[in-house]
């Protein structure tokens, strides 16, 4: 065994010991802690910010030989305003309710058999993000909160970042009382492949990045993967859609940061409203600085209107464009629009602009994705503005936890059921006792 992966089996085994020690630690020391971790971080700020100008250098220049693209070079950069919103995301996350050991059922089963079913941290969780700064508290802070241990690999592009950040959360975290190694930062590519085999000590994974990273991931593990592996979403404009709503939710959800996993990737316009709608919302995204690229019917009517296009082919309408390019389709209806939806989509975040509210049931209904929305913009799907506090990412998944997943995603529940000496024999067979299955007192002070 390398010493490299010596070194990690450590940290993975100090991670899970102190998993353990800090699944039962209070909730005012864990707030506690997040509160001195949000203050630290406006203290140290120009650390911060130096350390993230030295991979904006490296980052620029790798974008200048074309291996670096110009979204996830925006994506990497902090300034005054982010390290603020990074220390209140910090503070805010401390606010909100601790997620463990909350009774989500309970039931008597009988006088003196009371059963529970409680809140419980996962243990520890393994997770590798994009080249963002701000991932790498936002992660932490959910983790710590919700009782969990976690081991953080960011983005190379983002080292010097991730170091200088995980320095002043490690320091502040463990100086308030938090037990030592539930925090840990782990570097280099190799690093991934050995965590992913260790199915023994890892309780969960998850991965925020592109959709082959993600697919990479989930086909590489036996650990349970929570995360999504593309952000392909639409907005349908309905032929009975608000035109002036239409042309501004549309340049926000394209325009407005066009990298984000959550922002429209394609735009369909029913095609009962397309001379109303279409001329308008392409106009003002143009205008913008979007590329669109249309199917047919989209590009015949830009053409005859001298709006700038290109024709796009099949693999437009599965495809995520991190960038200023947004292919635009006419369909045929409502109906139309969930089928191309169904069909293309990442099940991330759909949106429809109509002022049918019929029209907008149908569309929520039949939509399979874990946000969708009416008459906005799929900016908004995102844990902090869920009031979730923040975000360990977007998870499409159907089992456990879907949408944007804040804290409550990041427990497990456990059974408790505790008697007074009875024995199954007593519940079975011909003189059987029957189950109560009542109400039981959810106070466990007085029964503990």
């Amino acid at each position: 065994m390398s010493k490299n992966n010596c070194l990690l089996r450590e940290k993975v085994a100090l991670a899970k010991a102190a998993s353990l020690k800090l699944a039962q630690t209070a909730s005012s020391i864990k707030n506690s802690a997040l509160r001195s971790a949000s203050e630290a971080i406006l203290k140290h700020k120009e650390e911060l910010l130096d350390a993230n100008r030295n991979d904006m250098v490296a980052a620029k220049a790798q974008m200048g030989q074309g291996k670096l693209a110009e979204a996830l070079v925006n994506r990497l950069k902090l300034d005054d305003i982010k390290v603020m919103e990074i220390s209140k995301m910090v503070s805010n996350v401390a606010d909100l309710e601790d997620p463990v050991g909350r009774i989500v059922y309970s039931t008597k089963m009988d006088e003196g058999l009371d059963l529970y079913k409680i809140t419980v941290p996962f243990g520890l969780i393994v997770t590798v993000f994009e080249a963002r700064p701000d991932a790498l508290p936002q992660i932490a802070s959910l983790c710590i909160k919700s009782g969990n241990s976690v081991i953080l690999k960011g983005g190379s592009e983002a080292t010097e970042s991730n170091r200088a950040i995980f320095r002043v959360l490690e320091e502040t975290l463990t100086d308030k009382g938090l037990p030592k190694g539930c925090l840990q930062l782990v570097e280099g590519r190799e690093a991934v492949g050995s965590l992913l085999k260790m199915d023994n000590m890892v309780d969960l994974v998850i991965p925020r990045g592109s959709n082959e990273f993600v697919k990479f991931i989930q086909d590489n593990t036996r650990i349970p993967v929570l995360g999504h592996s593309s952000g392909i979403c639409h907005i349908f404009v309905d032929r009975n859609a608000d035109l002036s709503k239409a042309v501004c939710i549309c340049t926000d959800a394209r325009v407005q940061y066009p990298a984000a996993c959550n922002s429209m990737k394609i735009l369909l316009v029913d095609a009962a409203g397309a001379e109303r709608l279409l001329l308008p919302i392409a106009t003002n995204l143009v205008e913008g600085g979007v590329r669109i690229r249309g199917c047919s019917r989209v590009m015949t009517m830009l053409k005859r209107n001298k709006i700038a296009a290109e024709p796009a082919d099949e693999s437009d309408w599965s495809t995520e464009y991190l960038e200023l390019t947004l292919p635009i389709k006419i369909v045929e209806g409502i109906d139309d629009a969930i089928e191309h939806i169904n069909r293309y989509g990442s099940r991330h975040t759909d949106s429809i602009i109509t002022e049918d509210k019929e029209a907008a049931r149908r569309f929520i209904s039949n939509v399979d994705s874990s946000t969708v929305i009416h008459n906005a913009s799929t900016r908004f799907s995102d844990g902090y503005r869920y009031g979730l506090g923040a975000e360990v990412g977007i998870s499409t998944n159907k089992v456990h936890a879907r949408g944007p997943v804040g804290l409550e995603g990041l427990v497990t529940t456990k059974y408790v059921l505790l008697g007074s000496g009875q024995k199954v024999g007593d519940y079975v067979g011909k003189n059987a006792k029957p189950f109560l299955h009542g109400k039981v007192d959810t106070d466990l002070s007085r029964r503990l």
